[in-house]
């Protein structure tokens, strides 16, 4: 691991441990070179999940794209940090048995936990996933609220 201040790759474990509801492993760590003392997660990959693009391209799944849509539709809202990375967690162990997902099934998954959690997270996601062009879609989407 390099430091963040100094770039070295020698650095030292100080403490350990789980986190994220036994999902991750927190390391503080301590450069042997400046002393710099900074944090890593680790996280078990359980298989390379798959997203299929709209465009028919693939990539691989990307947990912190994920996380930061959901971000930007709690924008402003009640919703902690740890709400969010419960969702992530969640979704996350949903799609990963799949193998590929279409991108398309994981904004509808995202919807369904934002519409149980904040309705106004829920439309603000809708928005931007069903790329509304009108007032009339962000009433449509209301009405099924």
């Amino acid at each position: 691991m390099q430091c963040p201040k100094c770039h070295s790759l020698r650095n030292s474990v100080i403490d350990s441990r789980v986190t994220d509801s036994n999902r991750a492993v927190r390391r503080r760590r301590v450069c042997d070179e400046c002393g710099y003392r900074f944090t890593t997660f680790e996280r078990a990959r359980a298989s390379e999940l798959m997203v299929v693009k709209k465009d028919g391209t693939r990539e691989p799944f990307d947990r912190g794209k994920l996380k930061a849509g959901i971000w930007r539709a709690c924008v402003k809202r009640k919703i902690s940090e740890a709400e969010i990375d419960s969702m992530v967690n969640d979704l996350e162990e949903e799609l990963a048995k799949a193998g590929e997902i279409d991108s398309g099934n994981i904004g509808k998954a995202v919807m369904l936990k934002l519409r149980d959690r904040d309705p106004v997270a829920y439309v603000r996601f809708a928005s931007v996933y069903q790329e509304f062009d009108s007032p009339e879609s962000f009433q449509e989407i209301l009405e099924t609220l």
